[in-house]
């Protein structure tokens, strides 16, 4: 990479250039990532802690809240320093790293996504087969098969876009390095690049997209049939966080990736990364307290839990 590229650091954009502006940034994001660790960590120590949470399920939901750990903590940091340091620079190893990770964790958490859909679709439209197929050395394959599936993805994804060389302007419209803002400012004609990331992506969100819907295709004709509606609505009660997970996630990719050209302008690029790098990891741990009681009742349980571990 040192032999194709002349620039040695680059430069991300901020949020405000007056020093108020920048203060008021550092606080709203450490409120943002102090929020989203609470969160996610609070769901990552419930589920081991309480025996009745030991299913295929919370497992999964434990991986996504890893997941939203991890992705937050790859940009909102080093926003924060840039911002409270006005020092906006980050070096070029940095970036592809950064790149590489954000890659990998959006990746993770759509792959997890996924599996969650296909854990559903199984215990709502095979229950009897449910603790057959969804054993815990299939689920371990699985959580193993989205994680090396999501690093392979960010180190294809990585190394497509630093083949290319950067030998004028360095600086990232964007508070991270992102892969559009670097195709932007390559010496390289990026229309190869361009085709194969879309051709990749393209492909295989595509398949997850498809699979989720088809699965929930099959889930919605199943409870349908359903003769109780008490039945019916606990059998919907379970799919909704991650339906709302998943339409969060979706509506947050589709405005950031798909949106039309007249919109892109660098505070709306700002935002929209905003959207799906930062808002899920916020909102995901919120949206599964809340519409479920059996986390509710579990961090309701902590405190006496703690107490029986001094005691």
């Amino acid at each position: 990479m040192e032999n194709q590229s002349t620039v040695t650091e680059f430069l991300l954009m901020g949020f405000a250039d007056d020093r108020e502006g920048q203060i008021l940034h550092f606080v709203i994001f450490l409120s943002i990532y102090v929020i989203a660790l609470c969160g996610n960590i609070l769901i990552i120590t419930v589920v081991p802690l309480n025996h009745h949470l030991h299913t295929p399920m919370y497992f999964f939901l434990v991986n996504l809240a890893f997941s939203d750990v991890c992705l937050i903590s790859v940009t909102v940091p080093k926003s924060m320093a840039n911002s409270l340091t006005n020092n906006k620079l980050i070096s070029f190893y940095g970036c592809v790293t950064q790149i590489f990770l954000v890659i990998s964790f959006v990746g993770a958490e759509l792959t997890i996504l996924t599996v969650m859909a296909y854990d559903r679709y199984v215990a709502i439209c095979h229950p009897l087969q449910y603790r057959l197929i969804m054993n815990w050395g299939a689920c371990a394959q699985m959580a193993a098969a989205s994680w090396i599936s999501s690093v392979m993805h960010g180190v294809l994804q990585t190394s497509l876009t630093f083949r290319l060389s950067f030998c004028r302007s360095n600086i990232v419209e964007q508070f991270f390095c992102n892969i559009p803002q670097l195709l932007k400012i390559s010496c390289t004609d990026p229309k190869v690049n361009q085709i194969l990331i879309l051709i990749i992506g393209s492909v295989v969100n595509a398949f997850m997209f498809l699979f989720i819907f088809v699965s929930y295709g099959y889930i919605f004709s199943t409870v349908l049939k359903i003769p109780s509606v008490q039945s019916r609505y606990k059998a919907f009660s379970t799919c909704t966080p991650h339906l709302m997970v998943f339409s969060l996630f979706i509506i947050t990719a589709v405005f950031s990736y798909l949106r039309p050209k007249a919109l892109s302008t660098p505070t709306v690029d700002l935002v929209s990364a905003v959207m799906y790098s930062v808002l899920p990891a916020v909102l995901n741990p919120i949206i599964y307290s809340l519409r479920n009681k059996d986390i509710q009742e579990a961090v309701g349980k902590i405190p006496n839990q703690f107490k029986n571990l001094i005691g």
